[in-house]
């Protein structure tokens, strides 16, 4: 069976992180993505590092199985480009500068006209119509802004999170928006205009500490690898390592003193009574729980853990995430093309049983202009000039 999406053309004008987070959504369901890139340099994101062999990390994360066309937006001819690849594409996502396709002539409204049922989706930092409406905006500003960083570290200090949670908060609600965008048009015939912020995307995902501060006053306290509110839930120090796990109500705790601890009378203590008693006085309950840890090891910790039913993890570095059994038993791994050679990619997290899995090379800066413009019906000698004119690179 086809990919879900084979069929669909996607026009990214994308840089960085959070659309083409999205568009390789759309990419590994099937859908053809062509990503307008700045002649020469390309999307930014290409520069970050060089870790993948000559590409950066995150470059090589979000740009398979697309089409690079490399077009100078300045240059009126690339803009007609820009709307001629519009006129026959399904959906146009972009997060330019804030105003840019604006002032290039390109904006939502103006592509609808050349199509109108053309499904749009601009992203932006933090929305229209505010007091932020033309800043800047990065993963870090929005996690500082949206308050993500009040709640994330220890008690000392706040720390970003580890990966770039804003960005692929946004570009997930962009993802999600499209395929909804393309169920209406299916049904309606109509075209849809779509707006994401990054802002408004990660505050949806700061609900939990956004209703625990309105109803008390103050938001969760930072507890580094601990849960803020239940307890015990987090890391623990074992003999040789660390070990997660998580008690989510009375009859585990019961079985936890019981079964793991090997102590069933802490289950009697005053200090331990309730969720709320054994938060209180965590750092009583975290001095009993690795007095009796320190004895043994993480797998013989965890062994007990799931013999008592209660739920647990390792706490793995990332070279144990890449060699993670879970990953290599089920498959997981797959080998793409760069110009620097093959390298391995995670396969897409949903799995459509009975539909292609579509995960090609990551294109070099406008690997794909020249056949992208024969198909618009450009002769070689079309293309000669607008490489002269700077509009177009190859």
């Amino acid at each position: 069976m086809k990919a879900s999406l084979s069929g669909l053309t996607v026009l990214a004008l994308e840089q960085a992180v959070a659309v083409p987070f999205a568009t390789r959504q759309l990419a590994d369901l099937g859908a053809r993505v062509i990503k307008v890139e700045r002649p020469g340099e390309g999307d930014f994101a290409r520069h970050y590092d060089a870790r993948v062999k000559g590409l950066s990390s995150y470059f090589a994360w979000l740009n398979r199985s697309k089409e690079s066309i490399a077009l100078d937006l300045k240059h009126s001819k690339a803009q007609s480009i820009v709307k001629e690849l519009a006129a026959s594409a399904d959906v146009v996502v972009q997060n330019l500068s804030p105003g840019a396709t604006d002032r290039l002539g390109l904006s939502s409204a103006q592509l609808r006209e050349v199509n109108p049922q053309l499904i749009t989706v601009d992203l932006t930092g933090y929305g229209r119509g505010g007091p932020l409406e033309d800043r800047k905006a990065y993963d870090l500003l929005i996690q500082a802004e949206a308050g993500l960083l009040s709640v994330t570290g220890s008690a000392s200090e706040m720390v970003r999170a580890g990966i770039s949670v804003a960005d692929i908060a946004g570009g997930m609600y962009v993802y999600s928006s499209v395929l909804a965008a393309l169920v209406h048009r299916g049904t309606s015939g109509e075209g849809t205009e779509i707006e994401v912020s990054l802002f408004d995307a990660l505050i949806e995902w700061m609900g939990h500490p956004i209703n625990y501060g309105l109803y008390t006053g103050e938001g969760p306290v930072r507890a580094g690898d601990s849960h803020p509110s239940i307890y015990p839930y987090g890391s623990f120090a074992a003999s040789d390592g660390r070990v997660q796990f998580g008690i989510q109500n009375q009859r585990e705790w019961e079985s936890f003193c019981a079964d793991v601890l090997q102590r069933p009378e802490v289950t009697t203590d005053s200090r331990f009574a309730t969720n709320d008693d054994r938060h209180q006085h965590r750092a009583e309950l975290l001095a009993v729980i690795e007095d009796v840890f320190r004895s043994s090891t993480v797998n013989e910790v965890a062994g007990r853990l799931d013999a008592a039913g209660i739920a647990n993890g390792r706490v793995n570095d990332i070279t144990g995430v890449i060699t993670h059994p879970n990953l290599i038993e089920r498959d997981r791994w797959r080998s793409i093309e760069t110009a620097g050679g093959s390298i391995q990619t995670l396969r897409p997290p949903a799995i459509m049983h009975g539909h292609d899995e579509p995960m090609s090379a990551i294109p070099e800066v406008g690997e794909h202009t020249t056949s992208i413009l024969y198909e618009l019906g450009y002769l070689d000698d079309d293309i000669t000039e607008l490489v002269a004119a700077g509009a177009i690179g190859r």
